[in-house]
């Protein structure tokens, strides 16, 4: 048969071509993300607008910070909730927590009681009324741990702006100002545009690269020595690999995809919405999007208790519902939300991206599917497959279709692409766009002020940067082909396919249901933390 009636070369110039507009896609979503980056961390930004406001014209803002657990740097992350420069009055704060045997609990007390002067409480799940109260009911909500933690100081929000921020992210001094300048459009030089309906954070990882660490405060109220010990084998470097993923390929993509908005891309650290938005958007009487059977389900967060990947839910339920005169989600950019993280294992850094992948995989179907894609080592496979079988290069650059060819295409790609991870994780960690003052942390100052985090050496960035890269695939097939199952603060769950989750019962092995019935209109997410969470 000629060989011009073959039908294998048609096939594999297909498949060359699907390659080729596969590359170009992912350097444009990366060149977005990069620019983006590169444009709003590069300097301090204008000092916001909404905290001088007369005092009955500042928004009220309630932030809820669900806390599990001792993590690195917690009484820093949750002391800078006082530090904001945002007027006190208008201000509630909530720290919300399971048990009063959670090892955190002390750390909770002594930061309401070190700032007498805010509207601040430590609210303990246990203790909730409509969960344990006369009357109550402890299936009242779904198995969703996240949202039975912060239900109450939901309910109970003063004002309509409602900040749920995770326990483990430090909050930069003027973050309050722009998150509140983003959702309600105001300007720095005091005009106003179109508000946001939900604005958030980019989350960044700083790895402090000790087992365990405890400031003074937290020293003094834990129980057990704190183990201080340098990582023994690179087993425990499992924090670096998660410091390098959000601060390159979590980041490039992230930044995109909320410049573009196309669709809902939200990371749990740090959202803001208003509360009348989202009981009107969870009530299938005002929503024509719900189901009516969603009416038995409770309002605002408690609508999402019987799903994992709440932040995500919230978030794409706000996107997706018409509310006439604002804009979908705005990433508050350069106010980066920084997370110090300390002790993280390879095993750890391991099991944490397979609960996120497997939480991802049914919120996000299509772009988990295609994850594998758009990490170096495959991405810049498909760039070396188009760019030495289809004939545009042959004619045009000379390029060979030969495997020598394919191997200098794909060596020289993953190297510009690491060059770029490089100077772009550089630039991110410099942490320039943060405002600092006498309470920053010393993980918060970036690497060129004095007393902040050191760059790391080019031969340390570079094998974690490997080690990440490597890790991706197998990770994702673990993941997204091999199971169900997450452990999710401290307790197991099997994610189904409407994104309802049911509680493993370990005893027996058997399920617990949902006491809510499965999200109606299959709303689908994005979603990070230590401590068996996936925040």
């Amino acid at each position: 048969m000629p060989a011009h009636n073959d039908p294998m070369p048609m096939i594999v110039q297909g498949a060359a071509l699907v390659s080729f507009v596969w590359t170009c896609i992912i350097v444009s979503v990366q060149g977005i993300g990069i620019y983006k980056i590169l444009r709003n961390n590069s300097a301090p930004h204008a000092k916001p607008f909404s905290p001088t406001l007369k005092k009955d014209e500042v928004p009220h803002v309630t932030i809820i910070r669900p806390v599990k657990g001792v993590e690195a740097g917690l009484y820093e992350c949750l002391a800078s909730t006082f530090h904001l420069a945002y007027p006190k009055s208008k201000l509630t704060i909530y720290l919300c927590v399971d048990s009063t045997n959670d090892p955190a609990y002390p750390v909770l007390q002594k930061v309401v009681s070190a700032f007498p002067d805010f509207d601040a409480k430590v609210l303990v799940e246990e203790q909730d009324p409509v969960l344990h109260g006369d009357g109550g009911h402890i299936h009242k909500l779904g198995p969703n741990p996240k949202i039975r933690n912060i239900s109450r100081a939901y309910r109970e929000a003063k004002g309509d702006v409602i900040w749920i921020a995770d326990c483990n992210v430090w909050l930069g001094v003027n973050s309050a100002g722009r998150m509140v300048d983003k959702l309600f459009g105001f300007l720095s030089d005091g005009s106003r545009t179109k508000p946001y309906k939900f604005v958030h954070q980019l989350p960044l990882v700083i790895d402090l690269e000790t087992p365990k660490t405890a400031t003074e405060e937290e020293q003094a109220l834990l129980s057990g020595p704190i183990d201080t010990n340098a990582p023994k084998s690179l087993l425990d470097y499992g924090g670096r690999l998660e410091e390098m993923f959000m601060a390159t390929t979590h980041a490039k993509f992230y930044s995109a995809i909320n410049t573009v908005g196309i669709a809902p891309c939200v990371v749990g650290k740090s959202n803001m919405f208003r509360k009348s938005h989202l009981e009107r958007l969870t009530d299938p009487a005002q929503n024509p999007i719900l189901s009516p059977a969603d009416a038995s389900r409770g309002r605002g967060v408690d609508f999402f208790s019987s799903y994992i990947c709440e932040d995500h839910l919230i978030g794409d339920l706000i996107f997706k519902s018409k509310i006439p005169g604002y804009k979908n989600h705005g990433l508050v950019h350069g106010e980066v939300a920084i997370q110090p993280m300390s002790g993280m294992t390879v095993a750890a850094y391991i099991a944490r991206r397979v609960r996120w992948l497997r939480v991802r995989k049914w919120t996000v179907l299509t772009a988990t599917l295609v994850e594998p894609g758009v990490e170096s080592l495959i991405g810049c496979l498909h760039m070396a497959f188009a760019f030495t079988t289809l004939p545009w290069f042959r004619s045009l650059f000379g390029i060979p279709p030969t495997w020598k060819a394919f191997g200098s295409i794909w060596f020289s790609a993953v190297t510009i692409w690491m060059v770029v991870d490089r100077l772009l994780s550089g630039k991110l960690h410099k942490l320039q766009s943060v405002d600092v003052d006498e309470n920053t942390p010393a993980f918060s100052l970036g690497s060129t002020r004095a007393g902040g985090i050191k760059k790391k050496p080019f031969l340390t960035w570079f094998a974690a940067w490997l080690g990440r890269e490597f890790l991706a695939f197998p990770i994702w097939t673990w993941a997204v082909l091999l199971g169900a199952t997450v452990n999710w603060r401290g307790q197991n769950f099997k994610v189904r396919p409407d994104m309802s989750v049911t509680r493993l019962n370990e005893a027996e092995g058997t399920d617990r249901r949902p006491s809510t019935p499965p999200m109606a209109n299959g709303t689908n997410g994005c979603g990070s933390g230590s401590k068996d969470r996936v925040d």
